[in-house]
């Protein structure tokens, strides 16, 4: 009789549990994800809508004809346009790209388009991963992703070291949107660990803006490259907040509705200290800009407003269930919010009138800001015992997570005592492999000559 009696109750827990389930993934806004974050300032998102423009240039096919010019136009000089590649000239092995110099702003900016769902060849790029499969400086990269922007660099290193030679005061920029997002993200890393090729470029005069950026890092490569990464995410763009395998999600387009809701249900069962552990788990990259436009239960937008943190905790890990959720994904909608945003933002200085010099202060407080922020986040991290990618060997985290480290000094275990034993921790290769005697260029040369079907996964 108990018996009898007890199913019905376990039925009314089930179904409250379900409810409540359905009631906070329906509650939950693209605002949560940076409800505590700190405002963006012009002055650091100032570059945002004008890289935008660039990148939405490669999507012409004649940039003199323009068919999806915005209102304030491209602003592209053509004399300045040194380079433009085709699908023709790629041979499918990258999106088309452009390098642009933009002498107003001090710039060599090289962007990448994003997906284009009628060639055969930016699906391939998409579909060259396994989980885990690619190691680099200690992390797990989208193999694919990192085979093209190996190819971008090699191709086009003679161009840019030579520019950077007549140009020495400016900076190297990448850009990119959706797929061309990751490529330029991991183009960034490339040219950080193998500055020498291109004149010894300095790791602060690199700089990258991933529009709608592709999940393609693990979190502490996400983490340690947010001083020159910067991702822009639109209100509840679906890509940066799904870690479904990039060829998943574009295997099942036609159906990307249900997969997404399927992710998002298996997602909210996975507790974040396991999504923290896990090496193999890829991120979006960098530090993250979030424009918001919407709020819950209100109709229509609201004036756009710009949130920004270097987070590691938190970082967009929930899908929203939202009906802008591929829309907001939209490079012509980025870049329409954000002119909004800095135009706002440009509006509010002038209605309160900050003087010269307290922009000046401004400004520099600003960079002090941005550099706290960052090592919190790296100690962060460090606190949380975020993994790395060796499997053989895992070194301290601080020495993972600080660029700074001396590979000289003792290594000291988690009670601060000295490790006496001798430890080969080898060289981090793209392979994951100790290989003494070759330098990162030529790991890249041997990377773009590896078959998608070859099983290089770390042993």
């Amino acid at each position: 009789m108990s018996l009898v009696c007890g199913v019905p109750v376990l039925e009314c827990v089930y179904c409250i549990a379900c409810a409540r389930w359905a009631w906070k993934r329906c509650l939950h806004t693209g605002t949560h994800d940076s409800s505590r974050w700190g405002v963006a300032t012009p002055d650091e998102f100032e570059p945002v809508p004008r890289l935008c423009r660039l990148v939405m240039a490669v999507y012409e096919d004649d940039i003199q004809k323009p068919q999806w010019e915005p209102p304030g136009g491209y602003g592209i000089n053509p004399d300045c346009l040194l380079k433009r590649v085709t699908y023709e000239q790629t041979g499918g092995r990258a999106p088309p790209y452009i390098i642009y110099l933009d002498h107003e702003h001090r710039e060599i900016v090289l962007a990448i388009r994003g997906l284009n769902m009628v060639m055969e060849s930016d699906y391939a790029l998409l579909w060259d991963n396994k989980l885990g499969q690619q190691m680099f400086d200690g992390g797990f990269v989208h193999n694919g992703l990192l085979k093209s922007a190996a190819w971008v660099l090699i191709t086009e290193g003679d161009t840019l070291r030579e520019l950077l030679e007549e140009n020495p005061e400016y900076s190297l920029t990448f850009a990119g949107h959706s797929l061309g997002s990751g490529i330029a993200a991991l183009l960034a890393l490339l040219v950080v660990k193998n500055g020498d090729q291109l004149g010894g470029i300095e790791r602060s005069k690199v700089r990258c803006y991933a529009f709608a950026p592709a999940r393609c890092m693990s979190l502490n490569l996400a983490v340690r490259y947010a001083d020159i990464i910067n991702s822009v995410v639109l209100q509840d763009d679906f890509l940066p907040r799904t870690a479904t395998p990039l060829e998943d999600i574009f295997k099942s387009i036609f159906c990307l509705p249900c997969l997404l809701c399927v992710r998002c249900m298996r997602d909210t069962c996975i507790p974040e200290e396991r999504m923290l552990a896990d090496p193999r788990r890829l991120y979006a990259p960098g530090r993250l800009y979030h424009i918001v436009e919407r709020e819950l239960c209100r109709c229509g937008t609201i004036p756009p407003v710009v949130k920004t943190a270097v987070p590691v905790e938190g970082r967009f890990e929930h899908i929203i269930l939202s009906c802008n959720a591929t829309r907001d994904h939209g490079i012509i909608w980025i870049e329409r919010e954000s002119q909004k945003a800095l135009d706002l933002m440009i509006e509010r200085d002038r209605t309160m009138e900050v003087p010269s010099e307290q922009k000046m202060h401004r400004q520099q407080s600003l960079a002090i800001e941005h550099d706290q922020q960052y090592k919190a986040a790296l100690q962060r991290a460090v606190t949380l015992r975020v993994p790395d990618g060796h499997s053989s060997y895992n070194p301290p985290l601080d020495m993972v997570f600080d660029e700074n480290y001396d590979e000289g000094a003792p290594l000291l275990d988690e009670q601060g005592e000295q490790i006496t034993e001798k430890i080969d921790i080898g060289e981090p290769s793209f392979s994951g492999e100790a290989v003494k005697g070759q330098s990162n260029w030529d790991e890249l040369k041997k990377l773009l000559e590896k078959k998608p079907d070859d099983d290089n996964s770390v042993k």
